[in-house]
């Protein structure tokens, strides 16, 4: 399969689609909104996206890239929905270094951040503050490795490079020592929870420790997440949540209520499409749309197929969803 590199602002005519990639802010550097343009009407499709005037990685958003939308008659706006029933304006991801640098000052023994493996902005903030600690780096699991080397090698790195190799960590005097695991969401493989349990090749935790959990819950999570710090704490370990912090140790990469409705008005769409989100956050999404002018909003579910022209509607349960198995012989056709 050839892969095309696209840049921001590029536009690229994929059959009856003409496609521009528009420069937005999430989690992860340098995501885009798509402008898809046909005969027959305008779509801007959002993806996971946030405001952040800070984005610590890549490039932050431009105001006027939106408002000039508002300009082309756009007929829909299909828009993620994840924090559209939290208020205000979400947090920027320049503004945790403060308070993960105060956790990491006050914990006495080693100190284990978790967060997801993908976010290289959160990396970047927390080789910062082991360089203005004195604290020597480590990487425990395989998908933050990954994503350390692929940010290395298309240059989102900024050359703090002073991670311990995972074999040498356990000899490191233990106030010395700053980790990032992961395993945020208690998932069953993965390096924090293999530390709750002692199961871990290179270092085991020890009672004053401390774990930060600079992530949220993500909703179905509850229980394997409940059960992780409750193993930790059983340990002694000091357990820092976003929930018993007095200071900012994780930003969502999901708008806010106020930042979905700074979009709309500069959108300004006819009809709005909420994505991304359980009934709520879908429903809430709906409802802020309207709450801006934008005239219609549709509300569906997995499976339903949206009509946008020349009428715009919803066939409920288009499409089967869920789960999909395969049986052996195909996959044996398939490899």
């Amino acid at each position: 399969m050839k892969v095309h590199i696209v840049e921001a602002h590029a536009s690229r005519q994929i059959g009856v689609f003409n496609v521009q990639w528009i420069q937005l802010t999430h989690s992860i550097p340098d995501p885009f909104a798509l402008l898809i343009t046909t005969p027959v009407g305008k779509v801007f499709h959002t993806a996971d996206w946030k405001l952040d005037s800070g984005p610590v990685v890549g490039e932050a958003y431009r105001e006027e890239d939106y408002s000039r939308l508002g300009e082309l008659g756009i007929d829909v706006m299909v828009c993620d929905s994840t924090n559209a029933n939290v208020p205000g304006w979400s947090t920027s991801e320049a503004s945790l270094y403060k308070g993960l640098k105060h956790h990491v000052e006050q914990a006495k023994g080693r100190v284990v951040i978790t967060c997801f493996g993908s976010n290289i902005a959160r990396l970047r903030t927390v080789a910062d503050i082991a360089k203005e600690t004195g604290r020597h780096l480590g990487l425990l699991g395989r998908s933050l490795l990954n994503t350390h080397a692929a940010a290395k090698r298309v240059g989102l790195w900024n050359g703090i490079d002073t991670f311990v190799d995972p074999h040498h960590l356990g000899f490191l005097p233990r106030d010395t020592v700053l980790l990032v695991a992961t395993g945020s969401q208690g998932e069953p493989r993965t390096a924090l929870n293999r530390l709750s349990q002692n199961s871990f090749r290179d270092i085991e935790l020890e009672a004053g420790d401390t774990v930060i959990f600079s992530s949220k819950v993500i909703p179905g999570n509850e229980l394997p997440i409940e059960a992780l710090i409750e193993r930790l704490k059983a340990m002694n370990v000091d357990v820092i949540t976003v929930d018993n912090s007095r200071l900012e140790i994780h930003a969502s990469g999901h708008p806010a209520m106020e930042e979905l409705k700074a979009m709309y008005r500069w959108v300004k769409p006819a009809c709005a499409i909420p994505v991304h989100g359980e009934f709520q956050h879908l429903r809430a999404n709906a409802r802020l749309a309207k709450s801006v002018g934008v005239p219609e909003q549709l509300e569906g579910k997995n499976g339903d197929l949206y009509y946008i022209a020349p009428v715009k509607g919803i066939r409920r349960d288009a499409v089967k969803t869920g789960r999909l198995g395969l049986v052996q012989d195909k996959l044996k056709k398939l490899f």
